[in-house]
């Protein structure tokens, strides 16, 4: 069969052993690698990998791993939500080069969607989720971004524009690089918001599908996980459609990408619901084994629930139904098929669970917290609505953008001496901050202090779901990775690695210069190691 892109190069044993190859030994087998499938499956674990191969060995994970490098110790670089999660897969990088925190954050240079003159100080929260799209009169998304509701800024000729989620990245995409050289892009995810992958040029991505996932006072899909499976289905069928050279509709052939891929929610879903299909929506969702039951994990070793195991068990089946798709189209053995997650999910022991309220209301709540100079910066930034007032992110972790940042040693001081009644385990502000993220003082996005709560501390009062994401624990971060074409051999590896290397690793494998990627120069970030060792 024909190369589908002209910059494809041969993995030849010999000739890549000077240049820290990432096959070299691998039998010395010629690999021609013309395509990367890469798939994030929200919140799945390491240990949900090793689990489900271990009982379902004719699963399509266990195939994959069968002839790839499973690694058991990945973590995401950052903070763990979806946006800087997927940024490290796509990017190579952190916030500390793509500037991305959280989908709801804070930039000390943007002004609110409506003050469309950029005039007064700067400064407001930035929103990108499904409150940005365009709803029809029954709430109903249409795909597509409101450009009303975006944050705004002043562009180098002194207008004031919407800042897009692609604008608000600060480093380039694989797809950028992959376009750049003459290939094909294209990616399907949960939100229009996920127009961020197509990075500063706006054009990263060919063929990008956004079904909304999560209508903003209209159906949610999450609340069931059967409703959250069919909506991955929508994008599975993109994939399949993109297999066979067509785009994700089925219209015309552009080719098979080069670099492909979605994100699946049935797995995160899974693990997130305190009962399945609380408020009866999903109509599809009539199982009594799932309809009404509880998600989550049951033990602290990982045991899935009925409503987990059948958001495993059906991202499975849309996995094996890629694999039999490439190997009908005669592909399979020159696609790299990556399978990881934007994030991981905590608690998995659902003891640990602990939901105490936001972290503004709990500092608010203090002894004496009405008159604390420190206390009352937090809960005029946790209270802040638009402005230049400072912002509180919070979930089972916060963010805090102070408005005042000559306040940041009291407030961490105080957090410091209210840790108890606050949950807290670390308080990461000042020089401990600088050692991980830029300066908050000389960049626009990083919080003046990022609190990483106990363990299965959730800050919120919210009785839906038993497991989030958004912070720095070893739930939240450590995430399955498996790596895998026919021509490896399976192994798992321990060593610690971090998702920011897919990027390089993707770009490395179809010949590219991983260094065309702005985050790889500046965090230095390497391929991911032991792969055909």
């Amino acid at each position: 069969m024909p190369k589908t892109t002209p910059f494809v190069t041969s993995l030849i044993l010999g000739s890549l052993l000077s240049s820290a190859p990432l096959f070299a030994r691998d039998k010395g087998a010629r690999l021609d690698i013309d395509h990367v499938l890469l798939i994030s499956v929200d919140g799945l674990h390491a240990l949900d990998v090793s689990r489900y191969i271990k009982s379902h060995p004719h699963s399509a994970l266990a195939e994959l791993a069968a002839h790839g490098t499973t690694y058991s110790n990945a973590r995401t670089p950052a903070n763990s939500d979806s946006f800087p999660g997927l940024l490290a897969l796509v990017t190579g990088g952190s916030p500390i080069s793509h500037g991305v925190f959280y989908d709801v954050s804070y930039d000390r240079t943007l002004f609110d969607p409506t003050n469309v003159t950029c005039s007064g100080q700067a400064g407001n929260m930035t929103v990108f989720d499904e409150t940005i799209d365009v709803y029809d009169a029954n709430n109903v998304s249409q795909n597509v971004i409101d450009p009303t509701k975006l944050p705004r800024r002043l562009d180098a000729h002194g207008r004031c524009v919407p800042v897009f989620p692609h604008d608000f990245i600060k480093s380039n995409t694989i797809f950028e690089v992959v376009r750049a050289a003459g290939g094909q892009t294209a990616w399907a995810d949960k939100h229009p918001a996920y127009d961020l992958v197509n990075g500063p040029s706006g054009r990263g991505v060919a063929d990008l599908f956004t079904p909304e996932i999560t209508n903003n006072n209209g159906f949610d899909a999450t609340a069931s996980v059967v409703c959250t499976a069919e909506n991955d289905q929508k994008k599975v069928a993109a994939i399949l459609n993109q297999i066979q050279g067509r785009n994700h509709d089925g219209t015309r052939s552009p080719g098979v990408p080069s670099v492909f891929g979605m994100n699946f929610q049935a797995v995160s879903v899974g693990q997130k619901l305190k009962k399945d299909n609380f408020d009866s929506s999903c109509a599809d969702d009539t199982d009594p084994a799932i309809n009404g039951q509880p998600g989550g994990y049951v033990d602290g070793s990982g045991t899935p629930s009925a409503v987990l195991a059948y958001g495993l068990d059906k991202t499975d089946q849309a996995l094996r139904s890629m694999i039999d798709g490439l190997e009908r189209q005669g592909i399979y053995d020159r696609t790299l098929f990556i399978v990881s997650a934007k994030h991981g999910q905590s608690p998995i022991n659902i003891a640990k669970l602990n939901k105490p309220g936001h972290f503004g209301d709990l500092v608010a709540a203090l002894p004496g917290a009405s008159t604390d100079p420190a206390a009352q910066a937090i809960v005029s930034a946790a209270n802040c609505a638009t402005g230049a007032c400072g912002f509180v992110m919070d979930d089972d972790v916060a963010l805090i953008w102070l408005q005042d940042q000559s306040q940041t040693a009291a407030v961490a001081a105080y957090l410091n001496a209210n840790t108890g009644p606050l949950f807290i385990d670390e308080v990461m502000a000042g020089d401990e901050l600088r050692l991980k993220f830029n300066d908050p003082a000389n960049d626009n996005r990083t919080p003046d202090i990022i609190v990483q709560p106990i363990y299965g501390t959730i800050y919120t009062t919210s009785g839906k779901k038993v497991a989030e994401h958004g912070g720095f624990s070893f739930g939240d971060a450590n995430v399955g990775l498996i790596v895998s074409n026919p021509r490896l051999r399976g192994r798992v590896l321990k060593t610690p690695v971090a998702t920011s290397q897919v990027a390089p690793t993707i770009l490395r494998v179809l010949g590219l210069d991983p260094d065309a990627l702005d985050a790889v120069r500046k965090e230095e970030t390497q391929p991911l190691p032991g792969l055909g060792d």
